[in-house]
């Protein structure tokens, strides 16, 4: 195994990009079987895409207004679970995989490839979104066109989020998720089974995923990992680990943009790149992925369907009760993490009065997030009574873990997309849906913070990529 030093741009643009998120998601608000008195200190709004991040001033006064059933007693302090945390070291990616091995877990999966083959120079730059006039976004787009699927002429967004939207936000005949939460038929959003956990983390691979994977292990847990393309090339030894160990991948887009603002052509290759990278490194293709903030509407999902691709949000029971724990924003200084755990708290005692499971937001891109869900979060949920039964997404929907990849799944259970004959007009892959240069940002009025950028320096500065 070989190091390989993270370059300076593998993680900034992505802390960019979700700072200003509070801006366009709801934020979870108490459980409606919280105990009198017991409530989330999150800000809310009546509209999603109002919220506002808390004021700095606010953050010290927030105090932990449950007990949890359990922690790690390895846990880091809550006190030290904040922006600008001294560096803990990293747990390396535990086995260098042969090329050729093969996961025991899924019937007749291809084995994996040389991951030591992979060069950066043959994929786009890191965080950002891919130019459309390559070979291989041009062949995605034609075979988008010949997908059977149609794709609605739907205006791109613009940067700003609903208030910038109006228009967009009046026409629900788009299913705009971020602006009222609307969801297709075809959207994951939730277990089926009541008390089950879909389990996931996005934006990695990253520097401490090894960590949560070790703890995984030790408890036994798997989860679905929504990989961006851009980290896929940077820690590719971590995600074959996640993979092998019996995690189910799927695809969080290549650099993490708002995928409404973007053009048909520009959707097309931020799938297309991340699908190819991830087979690249695992020799399977995933058949779900995961909006970035959850910014997805009719256009938006039905290019990924074209392109195989199951949409899958997190839950959502009402416009203040959003299953987000809020576990980003903590490296930006725009949350605390106790009150991080009031947000968990308030999303297990919601959790406990629906009649079906449910899926929460997390992530493994920070040391933070990390030390929130090995610490804190995951050994409270396995101390709960009753019982959670946690598992990655596919597992909960009750489909076998074959059916997460396109090279594995026979379509008995998990049919992906539909023929030509099943639609009369053949995709309208390009023209619509056009967005005008540089409003690949954030979908957010809020400004990003000039600590959120020292936090993202400090992360990186020094940092060692595990390379196979």
């Amino acid at each position: 195994m070989k190091l390989a030093l993270v370059s300076a741009v593998a993680l900034p643009a992505l802390v960019s990009a979700h700072a200003p998120r509070d801006a366009h998601h709801a934020r979870q608000q108490a459980a409606a079987a919280a105990a009198s008195g017991s409530s989330s200190a999150a800000p809310a709004s009546s509209a999603a895409g109002a919220t506002t991040a808390p004021a700095a001033t606010s953050l010290t006064s927030v105090s932990l207004t449950f007990t949890l059933a359990s922690t790690n007693p390895s846990a880091v302090p809550l006190s030290q679970i904040v922006s600008g945390a001294s560096s803990q070291p990293t747990v390396a990616a535990t086995t260098t995989y042969a090329t050729g091995a093969s996961p025991s877990f899924i019937p007749n999966a291809p084995s994996l490839p040389n991951a030591l083959a992979l060069s950066p120079s043959n994929y786009p730059t890191l965080d950002k979104t891919p130019p459309t006039d390559s070979p291989e976004v041009q062949q995605w787009i034609k075979e988008v066109a010949a997908s059977g699927v149609t794709i609605p002429n739907i205006t791109a967004t613009v940067a700003g989020g609903c208030p910038s939207n109006p228009a967009a936000v009046a026409d629900t005949s788009r299913c705009w998720w971020t602006c009222g939460g609307c969801t297709d038929a075809d959207d994951v959003v939730q277990c089926p089974d009541k008390m089950t956990w879909g389990l996931t983390y996005d934006d990695g691979p990253a520097l401490y995923t090894g960590d949560l994977l070790q703890y995984l292990d030790t408890v036994d847990l798997k989860a679905t990992f929504f990989v961006v393309g851009s980290r896929a090339i940077s820690y590719p030894a971590l995600l074959q680990q996640e993979y092998m160990a019996g995690h189910q991948i799927a695809v969080h887009t290549w650099s993490h943009p708002p995928m409404t603002t973007l053009t048909n052509e520009q959707i097309i290759a931020e799938f297309g790149w991340t699908k190819k990278i991830i087979k690249d490194v695992l020799g399977v293709t995933p058949t779900f992925w995961r909006p970035p903030y959850g910014d997805v509407d009719n256009r938006v999902r039905a290019i990924a369907k074209a392109m195989g691709l199951q949409t899958s949000i997190w839950t959502r029971i009402s416009a203040t009760a959003t299953f987000d724990t809020g576990d980003f924003d903590i490296a930006g200084g725009l949350t605390t993490s106790t009150q991080v755990l009031n947000n968990w708290e308030s999303i297990i005692g919601n959790a406990t009065t629906i009649d079906h499971g449910f899926i929460v937001l997390e992530h493994d891109l920070f040391q933070q997030t990390v030390d929130m869900a090995t610490g804190y979060i995951l050994p409270d949920a396995l101390a709960h009574n009753p019982p959670f039964k946690i598992e990655p997404i596919i597992s909960c929907l009750n489909k076998p873990m074959r059916d997460a990849y396109i090279e594995t799944n026979d379509n008995s259970s998990n049919p992906i997309g539909v023929s030509a004959s099943a639609s009369g007009n053949a995709a309208a892959a390009t023209g619509s849906g056009s967005a005008a240069a540089g409003k690949n940002g954030a979908m957010s009025s809020v400004s990003v913070p000039s600590s959120l950028g020292a936090v993202a320096f400090a992360i990186i500065s020094g940092a060692f990529a595990l390379f196979l």
